[in-house]
């Protein structure tokens, strides 16, 4: 974590949609990127949900139905999964509530739920101020205030420590309460406390932590209970403790408990003398928990004054959401006495970012050409922007330091509240958080580095191995193109269609290795709604007479990003193709990647690039700015280099945020084409008939001259498979000159069906020209969940 003089507060300024009026004691929880909030006060009781979208910085209003609740302040509210749970509160002045309500946000409905009350002894009474937590599939409730008197305009306080226990169903309602029986003391009554609940990774059991409070006094005290073994005990703990404090927020990120502001005794007041006559204030005062050691770092302390507005000022009753590792707050009341008519409410929306991002995921390719590439890499929740660099082993010349020659700088300087530029107000959650089964296309970018393997076909006709060996001079000039969407008729067989292009000429030799080596470079599309990304291992190539081998050992590696993304990087090592007399001859070095200097491509705001040149840094020569903590180049004052053609270039990229740089992913590594080869067919389309199924395609969009053939083929059924299911084996099926060709059942009933993402049948069709085969398109075939056969 940074120091606290380093801490780097946003205030969120530019944001849309409608925004809720100011309040305090209102809750809020994080569904993905999503900020939900729900009740709260200010001149009468909020019973509105509001929800701000972190990524698009848009407010909205969901057009919940239902059993609505009432409105309610310092009430219980947790998230699990999709759904969110109410328990409790203050309806109106002096009425409390013990009604359990449930939202399914995917649907934004609600529904009142009732459990069942404990086998022995009374169910919760009405309350607030109360902590309700969650893990697993049970809420903790601990403590509050209720109010003794039947009148709600007599308020006799009384405070609480009972401790329960709700047990859910699994996606949906509860079971019932429960009172665990608890070892050693417990802690004493309170309300407006905290309670969060942390795990070790390593070891040890769940422990739900309870912080501060009020009864008639503030209180700085920290308790833990085991939730295993139901003790509490007070832990022993270093550092600075917290002044006393109630109407606070706590929030886990890693390791650490974040305590953000809340009331806290006046400067100078002795609350051991006079604890309920003392006068209390709000504060912005931040420190945090090391969950592990039980130490307390102070980050911004009572006493340090901000007088530059760089950080919230003192509030109470806000809310705190962690949405990785950002800490967002917003509203609350600010003011110095208790008395409820001199609360006024802060209006407004901060973050912090707790530490530096997580690396990206290996730089991808959606499209390359003969002078640049498009490029992707799956999104890193809360960041600003994203640093990309190349290396490459020609030697760097620099052209022109002109910065208006620079298409694929998308703005070093952000504006870091706006993170998004599409405002639309969405209709269900599903909507709004891009999932990976929404109605959106996701896009998967592959690249393969081969390397030399002795077998090779006899059949120069019959393979795909030997076209790109007779083809040798290929030298991975095809421009590979983005697939239109393509989708094939649904039927009862739950035909999805997965289109890719899958480049495997031969490219240019890296004079650093002994023997040649050949690359390829691979591109796979996720088309339609109902096909999941899946990798592209490298392949047995075989058809009916004879058998190509290209061995492969691949890295799969996938995660979900916001919006519906998913990027998987696989290598490869294929067989051996012997190159052309036409091979360019690019002076290369036998100097090792993490040997040659890294330079800057850019800073880019979105999780995508045009890199058509890159940024020269002399050594010892960089002006530096500042991007939040982050040390960057001034670009305006480097030298360019432009992409060459035919030539092999290493990609890294690393997050930036609030507290600087984040570790670069992975290197990835992709030539630069050379023109002449067509590009791969596209709008794929598969039907049933009578023979088996009928499988057409689209002409490549860039023949680059006449085509000759067309080439389809087969993921088969092997032993080889069986042994190693990341290597697929394909036979080819149709050679012609037609767009179409009909696969038999009884071609089918040898199918092999890939199971590395939804199970489905794998074909690949590519395109020849006067100088040979260019990328492959693949197409995922959705089998269903069951292995029966394609046509049942």
């Amino acid at each position: 974590m940074a120091a606290p003089s380093l801490l780097n507060w946003r205030r969120v300024s530019s944001f849309t949609g409608p925004v809720p009026r100011a309040r305090h004691g209102h809750r809020a929880v994080a569904i993905r990127e999503l900020m939900i909030i729900f009740g709260g006060g200010n001149e009468g009781i909020a019973d509105e949900l509001h929800v701000y979208n972190t990524v698009t910085n848009q407010w909205f209003l969901p057009a919940v139905r239902g059993d609505i609740p009432p409105g309610c302040a310092a009430h219980g509210f947790v998230c699990d999964g999709t759904r969110i749970l109410v328990f409790g509160g203050m309806v109106e002045y002096g009425r409390y509530s013990n009604e359990l309500y449930e939202l399914q946000a995917s649907r934004w409905l609600w529904k009142k739920v009732k459990p069942y009350p404990p086998s022995s002894g009374l169910p919760p009474c009405p309350r607030l101020g109360h902590s309700f937590s969650l893990y697993g599939n049970k809420c903790y409730l601990f403590g509050g205030l209720a109010n003794e008197s039947e009148d709600s305009n007599n308020n006799v306080p009384r405070y609480l420590n009972d401790f329960y226990e709700l047990e859910l169903q699994h996606g949906s309602g509860v079971v019932g309460w429960s009172i665990p029986v608890t070892k050693g003391i417990v802690p004493s009554p309170r309300e407006s406390h905290t309670a969060v609940i942390y795990c070790r990774r390593d070891s040890g059991s769940p422990k739900m932590y309870v912080f501060g409070g009020m009864c008639g006094a503030r209180l700085d005290d920290l308790w833990q209970l085991d939730l295993e073994t139901m003790s509490w005990s007070k832990p022993e703990t270093k550092g600075t403790v917290p002044l006393p404090r109630s109407l606070h927020t706590a929030s886990v990120i890693g390791n650490k408990m974040y305590i953000f502001g809340g009331w806290v005794p006046h400067k100078g007041e002795n609350i051991e003398t006079s604890p309920h006559d003392c006068e209390w204030r709000c504060t912005s005062s931040f420190s945090y928990l090391n969950l592990d050691t039980a130490e307390w770092t102070t980050l911004v302390s009572d006493s340090q004054e901000d007088k530059k507005n760089s950080r919230p000022r003192p509030r109470a009753g806000h809310c705190a959401v962690a949405i990785g590792t950002r800490l967002y707050f917003w509203s609350g009341r600010d003011g110095y006495k208790k008395a409820l008519n001199s609360q006024v409410c802060c209006k407004d929306l901060w973050y912090l970012d707790t530490e530096k991002p997580p690396a990206p995921s290996q730089v991808q390719l959606i499209k390359a050409t003969t002078n640049s590439f498009h490029v992707k890499w799956d999104e890193v929740p809360t960041v600003e922007g994203y640093l990309l660099q190349l290396n490459t082993d020609l030697p760097y010349q620099a052209v022109s330091s002109d910065s208006s020659a620079t298409p694929n700088m998308q703005g070093v300087r952000m504006d870091p509240h706006r993170q998004g530029s599409n405002s639309i107000i969405p209709n269900s959650i599903s909507d709004t958080m891009n999932s990976a089964k929404s109605e959106h296309t996701a896009m998967k970018g592959t690249s393969l580095k081969n390397k030399p393997e002795p077998k090779a076909s006899t059949d120069s006709n019959a393979t795909l191995h030997s076209s790109l060996a007779t083809n040798a001079s290929n030298h991975n000039s095809c421009v590979v193109d983005m697939l239109r969407k393509n989708e094939g008729p649904h039927t009862s067989a739950n035909i999805g269609v997965l289109s890719s292009c899958l480049d495997l000429r031969t490219v240019i030799p890296e004079t650093s290795v002994s023997s040649t080596v050949s690359n390829a470079q691979t591109m796979v599309t996720q088309q339609t709604i109902k096909t999941e990304s899946s990798s592209t291992n490298g392949a047995v190539v075989k058809d009916e007479t004879s058998l190509t081998t290209f061995s492969t050992k691949s890295e799969v590696d996938e995660t979900c990003a916001l919006p519906a993304t998913k990027i998987s990087r696989v290598e490869a090592h294929a067989a051996v193709m012997p190159f052309s007399k036409e091979t360019p001859s690019n002076p290369m070095t036998t100097m090792k990647a993490g040997e040659r200097q890294w330079c800057d491509v850019g800073i880019f705001k979105n999780n995508t690039a045009l890199v058509s040149q890159f940024y020269l840094l002399p050594k010892g020569k960089q002006s530096i700015s500042k991007i939040g903590n982050a040390d960057v180049p001034d670009y305006s004052l480097l030298k360019k280099q432009d992409l060459v053609p035919g030539t092999g270039y290493r990609f890294r990229v690393a997050a930036i945020n609030g507290c600087g740089i984040g570790p670069f992913s992975k290197i990835s590594e992709f030539k630069t084409c050379i023109p002449g080869f067509p590009g791969a067919p596209s709008a794929v389309r598969i039907s049933k008939n009578v023979e088996g199924i009928h499988l057409s395609w689209e002409p490549p969009t860039s023949p680059s001259g006449n085509i000759l053939e067309y080439s389809a083929y087969l993921a088969i059924r092997t032993a080889q498979i069986q042994d190693n299911p990341s290597q697929l084996v394909f036979m080819r099926i149709y050679c012609g000159l037609k767009t179409s060709c009909i696969v038999t059942a009884g071609q089918l009933a040898n199918a092999h069906i890939d199971y590395t993402s939804r199970p489905a049948i794998v074909f690949r069709i590519s395109a020849k020209n006067e100088k040979g085969y260019g990328p492959a398109t693949q197409v995922r075939w959705l089998q269903g969940n069951n292995k029966k056969a394609p046509l049942n």
